[in-house]
């Protein structure tokens, strides 16, 4: 659960599943560049002069050798994207400027990034040369000018199908109760919450412990106490979020409950205001600011 929107204009943009028009029929031969570095690091990039061929360009430049990536997966990815004008060639976003990788849904990406990345393997490092009509087409973000065509470097680091679980077993926290098995049920008594935070792990996985700063894989739903239904919650689609915690990026109560937590592990915990939205509420979820949360999260990974 987010506390703020943090997401850069150019990746919100890429997310956004722009509609695909006049899309070329494959990959192109390999792209006329240099790209150096070692999967999971930093690219170094030498352009040539001039813009780039025609269409779509493809080219995978290592082969991993872990799942392939299908469409409503949640792909985790390192990344960078240029403009390639045959001139500056400049930078206009890069998750290893933010230091954290992104998770790119796949499916709903700029048409060239989802038919660059749809079927490649965990473990990938995958160039792709997009043109405006298979990226931002008309209408790109603040930055890029409309007929500007895009360069990406992208290394897979993980995939998480659709409906992925801990299956974790259910229990109780201060009356809440959850119930076990893959999507657990939430069900918040009556009455009034409790006064403090309060978390628990149900189901204690056997990954490695999350970290202040990771980006965290998760499966979760969120009720506010005192009403029916939940006012927010990844099962119903079944394609998994991730958050990065322990930075302030998600509401406190995350923070203190999913840091240092096996990866795999259910956790249930009770939020009250001052660890949650505080004063302002969130209008958007139609959380009041007296509201005390109730959420349980699958830890899925870590990254």
């Amino acid at each position: 659960m987010r506390r703020r929107i943090a997401v850069l204009p150019l990746l919100a943009a890429v997310l956004a599943g722009l509609p695909a028009g006049g899309c070329t029929g494959g990959a192109a031969d390999p792209l006329d560049l240099k790209v150096g570095g070692a999967f999971g690091a930093r690219p170094t990039i030498v352009f040539p002069g001039g813009k780039p061929a025609a269409g779509l360009q493809v080219d995978e430049l290592a082969t991993g050798r872990g799942r392939r990536l299908a469409k409503d997966d949640v792909a985790i990815v390192q990344y960078t994207a240029h403009v390639w004008d045959g001139g500056e060639n400049r930078l206009v976003d890069s998750s290893f400027n933010r230091g954290t990788p992104a998770a790119f849904p796949v499916g709903e990406l700029l048409p060239g990034l989802d038919r660059a990345l749809q079927g490649r393997t965990v473990g990938s490092r995958v160039i792709a040369a997009i043109p405006p009509r298979d990226g931002f087409g008309a209408n790109p973000p603040r930055g890029i000018g409309a007929g500007e065509e895009l360069f990406y470097v992208v290394d897979i680091l993980g995939a998480h199908a659709k409906g992925v679980t801990v299956a974790g077993r259910g229990g109780s926290l201060a009356g809440v109760r959850v119930t076990g098995g893959a999507r657990p049920g939430l069900a918040v008594p009556a009455g009034a919450p409790p006064a403090r935070f309060a978390a628990k792990v149900l189901a204690r996985g056997d990954g490695r412990r999350t970290q202040a700063g990771q980006l965290v894989v998760t499966q979760y739903e969120g009720a506010v106490w005192g009403r029916r239904g939940m006012f927010d919650t990844t099962w119903p689609a079944g394609r998994p979020k991730a958050f990065r915690i322990g930075d302030g990026s998600v509401i406190k109560g995350w923070d203190r409950a999913l840091v240092g937590v096996p990866v795999g592990s259910r956790v249930v915990m009770i939020v009250p205001p001052a660890y949650g939205y505080g004063t302002a509420g969130n209008a958007a979820f139609g959380i009041r600011p007296a509201d005390t949360l109730v959420f349980v999260v699958d830890v899925i990974a870590a990254y």
